[in-house]
């Protein structure tokens, strides 16, 4: 999973990047995207891990792309933004990041502390870029049209889906709100629309404004949107476990940033996870909800998914309830799956498979 962490200059982005990653913040005004992978946090290894003792734990990661900061004041700063926005289009999601704190010795994008006019700025920029491609290739098409071509008959129904694509984002709405079809998507996933992609968004507060929600109305287009500091969640992530629990709780934070931002990360994009156990490995496997058994199977390796024979699976709730696996095939909660089963976020399954 890869998720670009985008926001205007002075947002956080970076530090948020940093608290939820472990890793030194990117230096202010660094020119390039920087890459780190943030692991998922979840206490079910942390207990599986006691009881298999394996010989190394897996945790489920998000490719996380920290932009440099965006800035749309003058015709540069718009330049330098499109060129980002091609090197994402790729991604799955989109993370925004909105300045929401106080600070007066760092300076405000546009001299302003507004999350809800930097929300609809950034959606903006997205739409006319992705305006700008759509309108692009209406005119390829436009042009192949006069010759005689084996592909005549896609191009035709390419070109009518861009120009009902252009009529949405004209109307300025995300393509997300097109209501495609799997055709249609098949159809126009080479060129990565930026505005198809799902977007959650983090605001970024301060210190007085921890544990408050914030409503951005229709900006946030339905997208999940957390609050957090990022310049807090910093400092806590530099401490150890017992000194972070008391401060977290001195500041009234119930969960650390890396988990607040996974989780609406898993939610934004529909995963869930299941596990492997063993003593070579404890892992777990992020997943679409929905995906069924055989396909579970390919994200381990191609050859278990190909040699399928069935999904021995247990839940991680029962094994936890009743100690060990024995304990759990005896009370009868091992099952054995086929290939259309639809995993479930917990389930622990061992393939059996033969090539």
């Amino acid at each position: 999973m890869k998720a670009a962490v985008i926001g205007m200059l002075q947002s956080g982005k970076s530090t948020l990047v940093s608290a939820v990653s472990g890793k030194p913040p990117v230096p202010p005004g660094a020119p390039e995207i920087h890459e780190v992978m943030v692991p998922v946090p979840d206490e079910r290894l942390d207990w599986l891990t006691e009881l298999y003792k394996p010989a190394k734990t897996v945790h489920a990661t998000i490719d996380c792309l920290d932009l440099p900061g965006l800035n749309f004041t003058d015709e540069h700063g718009r330049a330098a933004a499109r060129k980002l926005f091609g090197q994402l289009r790729t991604v799955d999601l989109f993370v925004a990041v909105l300045r929401a704190f106080e600070n007066d010795s760092v300076p405000a994008y546009r001299n302003r502390i507004d999350p809800r006019k930097d929300l609809e700025e950034l959606k903006t920029e997205m739409l006319l870029a992705d305006l700008e491609l759509v309108t692009n290739r209406i005119e390829r098409l436009e042009k192949q049209m006069h010759k005689p071509t084996k592909t005549q008959t896609r191009d035709k129904e390419e070109l009518a889906l861009h120009h009902k694509l252009q009529q949405i984002l004209e109307s300025e709405k995300p393509l997300r709100q097109a209501a495609l079809n799997a055709q249609e998507l098949e159809l126009i996933k080479p060129l990565g629309f930026l505005t198809l992609r799902p977007m959650m968004i983090v605001v970024n507060v301060g210190e007085k404004q921890v544990g408050q929600t914030m409503d951005l109305g229709a900006a946030a287009d339905g997208a999940e949107v957390i609050c957090l500091s990022a310049e807090i969640e910093s400092e806590l992530a530099q401490l150890d476990a017992e000194s972070r629990a008391e401060f977290m709780k001195d500041l009234g934070i119930s969960k650390p940033a890396s988990a607040q931002f996974v989780q609406s990360c898993y939610r934004t994009l529909g995963l869930i996870s299941f596990l492997t156990v063993g003593k070579d490995e404890v892992r777990a496997w992020p997943i679409r909800a929905g995906t069924i058994a055989h396909e579970a199977a390919g994200r381990v390796h191609s050859d278990i998914q190909r040699g399928f024979i069935r999904a021995e699976t247990m839940s991680y709730e029962d094994l936890r309830r009743l100690g060990d696996e024995k304990a759990v095939k005896a009370a009868g909660r091992m099952r054995l799956e086929g290939k259309t089963y639809v995993v479930q976020d917990g389930d622990i399954i061992c393939f059996r498979f033969n090539v």
